[in-house]
This record gives C-alpha cells, structure tokens and sequence, in this order.
C-alpha cells in the first residue's frame, strides 16, 4: 500500500479515523474546508530544526510566515533570508503581542518550551510546540493543564503519529498481525559528538544546550522521547515503573547529560519495554520493534517477520529426516540443548517500496511524517478545532522520559506518581 492512499483512507476510513481521529485533517473533505485560507504562523527558534519546518510551512497551501524570532543573530538572518516578508524580532514577547499572528511554532531549546508555551496561550495563540513538553513533570502538567483550559490547538512535535508507514505498522499490530505483544526493544545508536561548531566559548551552552542539564535531559529528552510514544502507542497504555542506568562513557568533553543509557519500563500486564541510546556506535541505528508470539514489527524500517520459518525445500527436508533418523540411533554423548539462534527471513513491507516517499515535498518530509504533521497543524488553526487524543500521547512520551532520566540519577526504581497522571484514552 502506498503511503498517500493509505493517509487517505485513513483520514475517511471509520475504523481507520476512530483509531487515528487525528488524521481527518489530512483527507481531502478537509482540505477543502480550508481551501484559500491561511494559518498565520510565526516561528520562535529559527537554529536547524527551525529552518527544516519553516522550509515545509513555505510548501505548505495553508500556511503563512508572518514573523521570525531568535536571540542569535546569525540564525535569525538565515531564515529573515527564506521569508524576506516576515517581522523579525530577538524578543518571543513582542511576537505574541501582534495581532496578525495566530499560530506559533516553538522550536526553542528544550528549557524554553513550558513558559512560552503559557504564555502563548495567555495571548490567545495555537501552539506547535517541538518535543520534548518540558524539562520538568510540573511544566509538562502545567502544559497540559493550560491547553485544556485554554481552547486553544497545541500538538507537540511526535511526527511519527503521521508516517504513514507507522499509521499503517500500528493497524496491523492492533489487528493481531503479529498476534499477542509480548515485548518492545528500542533502540537509537549514533556515533557523532553531538557538538555544534562555537564561533566563541561564551556561545557554548547556547549552543550546544543539549549537553547541559540546566537546557535539556540529553538522549532521553531529545531522542528517546520519540519511541517511548511509539511504545505506549502499540500498548494502548502507559507503564507504571522504571529503572536503568546511565554514564558517560566515551564523550568526556565536560558535557553534563549521558552518552550511554539503557532502561526498562515495565506495563501492568507484565510486558517490557526496553530503551538503549548509545553515541559512540552507529552499527546499529535505530528502532522499535514489537515482539508478538506470531511475528516481529520494525516500525522505522516499516516491515515484519513471521515466527514460522518458510518450510524448507523437499529434498533438504528429506536429508534432515535421514540424518535424524541415523543419529537418534547412535549412542553419542552431545549437548541437552539446542542453541537457538536468530533465524534469518525474508521481510514482509507494510507499504509499497516502488512507491517511496510518494508525494514528497521539495524537502522531502513525507519520509517522517512531519509535513503531514504541520499540514494537520494548520488545518486545525484555520478551523479552530482542537485535536482528540494526540496532546496525551506527547505528554505521556515527555513524562516517561523525565521520569528515566530520574530512574538513572537516584539508582532506583521509579514508579508513575499518581500527581502526573492524565487520562489516557484508548484507541479502537
């Protein structure tokens, strides 16, 4: 199936949109409710993520950049250089006083997100907030909180809520495809420093932020966060405890946050969830893969494997009968066991291969999901609705990942404190 025609279906379909409610927005009824209007959007925060999405927007029918803001002056000028009609500001409060903004895109550091947020809704804006919420459980409450009482749209940037390969990889674990789920590995390996160029030591926190715990929760907040959805996502539940470890094993640079972690979140019906992030070896890559008694899902390859090996030719069969035949009659001492070993198969693709990234914008985002993701953003700006579901999703990957972060530092065992639950709610 092809990535376009399944996010079609799915934003019409009833099973489909009872699962995915979000993804109305894509069909193309929606589409043509908004036929010729524009979300006016300013973005705050215009480094390299900011760049990338202000790119898509400017590919985006229903999408207007009306003013740019950043602190640093060089990222500012780079993207003043791509909407030379855009007011530019240093200072996010005097974006949130013009009155032709009704959307902001906050693609600040992560220690911004929480009191920009607020203060966009006490302004009357609709928030795109990138991911994670928050750096603390209060702020992402406090978040979330303020968006339910606020009317306000607010989707935080989990773009894999939109791939079409993940749509259509979660349907089928939903639908028994790999049968029961009994266990979820994810995994993110990079071998890369993770440091930005510094034109002077006293831009080097600004910069490089994400290395300093006063800015970021490192692996956990800026990665990890992306998969812990995907896994509450296949689950259709949150877990209730966890515990892991952390250090800095290869990168001793003086940065704060670790380059080497491993977790495990345990679900109440006994399944874990394990998450490894390593940046000093990219063998490999990255993952979620659900583990059921009948298969195995990739999500980020976007393919399966079945439990049952294919039947072997006739004539192999044939040897192996002969030789089991000769050996069981034999007197020999051997092993009591059989080592078992990764069986090799053949995937099965949840979505046509031939098709690529079908649709695909001039930068290329169908591959994740994030144009889809703004375009749904804009849609529900324009038509003032709010979204079911999803801002749960964001909270509860921002939280998780805050809570393991916390696992690692007390060298304890965590369990979901009550105070920071929200309703979770169930897809069909």
């Amino acid at each position: 199936m092809k990535r376009r025609k399944f996010i079609q279906e799915a934003a019409v379909a009833g099973g489909l949109l009872a699962a995915f409610p979000w993804l109305y927005s894509c069909s193309s009824r929606a589409k043509k409710e908004i036929k010729g209007e524009r979300a006016r959007i300013a973005v705050i925060g215009t480094g390299s993520r900011g760049l990338y999405l202000i790119r898509i927007l400017l590919n985006c029918a229903n999408a207007e950049i009306v003013a740019l803001c950043d602190d640093f002056p060089p990222h500012l000028q780079n993207a003043a250089a791509l909407c030379p009609k855009a007011k530019t500001f240093s200072d996010y409060r005097a974006v949130l006083d013009l009155p032709e903004v009704d959307a902001i895109f906050i693609v600040t550091p992560l220690h911004e997100h929480a009191h920009v947020t607020l203060e966009a809704f006490e302004a009357g804006k609709h928030v795109l907030c990138e991911k994670s919420m928050a750096l603390t459980l209060d702020d992402c409450l406090d978040m979330y909180n303020a968006y339910k009482e606020s009317g306000k749209v607010l989707l935080v940037g989990q773009q894999r809520l939109f791939d079409p390969k993940y749509l259509r990889a979660i349907d089928m674990i939903h639908s028994g495809t790999i049968g029961m789920v009994t266990g979820i590995r994810c995994y993110w390996f990079r071998n890369h420093d993770w440091r930005r160029p510094v034109p002077e030591p006293s831009l080097e926190r600004k910069i490089n932020w994400r290395l300093y715990k006063e800015y970021s929760g490192g692996l956990m907040t800026e990665l990890a966060t992306h998969q812990l959805q995907v896994g509450n996502w296949v689950m259709k539940m949150i877990p209730e405890e966890v515990v892991g470890m952390g250090d800095i094993v290869f990168w001793k640079d003086g940065r704060e946050v670790y380059d080497n972690l491993s977790l495990v979140y345990r679900y109440e019906n006994g399944v874990k969830m394990t998450y490894e992030s390593i940046i000093s070896n990219k063998f490999n890559g990255l993952e979620e893969q659900i583990l059921g008694n009948k298969g195995t899902m990739e999500l980020e390859r976007g393919r399966y494997y079945y439990e049952e090996v294919e039947p072997a030719p006739g004539i192999l069969q044939l040897i192996n009968q002969v030789e089991r035949g000769i050996f069981d009659n034999m007197p020999f001492a051997g092993p009591s066991w059989v080592p078992e070993t990764a069986v090799k198969q053949r995937p099965v693709y949840v979505m046509d291969r031939a098709s690529g990234a079908s649709g695909a914008s001039s930068v290329g985002a169908d591959a994740d999901g994030t144009s889809q993701m703004v375009e749904s953003f804009c849609h529900s700006v324009i038509t003032g609705k709010p979204y079911e579901h999803i801002v749960e999703e964001a909270y509860y990957s921002s939280t998780l990942a805050l809570m393991g972060i916390q696992a690692m530092e007390e060298k304890r065992m965590m369990t979901f404190p009550d105070k920071y639950k929200i309703p979770y709610l169930n897809f069909a």
